[in-house]
């Protein structure tokens, strides 16, 4: 099974001058996650305080089509 967690931490390392985001999108870039997995990593990995409350949405949904 795939970990987001472990390629989020493989990417940051690899990456360190890239914000959470960049690199968590860098982390499951065509993997072929499920949405729900990625919301709950998403929400897991990337800090509240790295976007806006109501662009949650619109992140998520770049994310699933990232993801593809």
């Amino acid at each position: 099974m795939k970990s987001i967690e472990r390629r989020f931490k493989k990417v940051a390392e690899q990456n360190p001058n890239l914000g959470d985001y960049i690199v968590f999108a860098k982390a499951i870039a065509g993997q072929g996650f499920t949405k729900d997995r990625l919301a709950r990593a998403f929400n897991k990995l990337v800090p509240k305080d790295d976007y806006a409350p109501g662009d949650k949405k619109e992140l998520l949904a770049h994310l699933y089509d990232l993801n593809g």
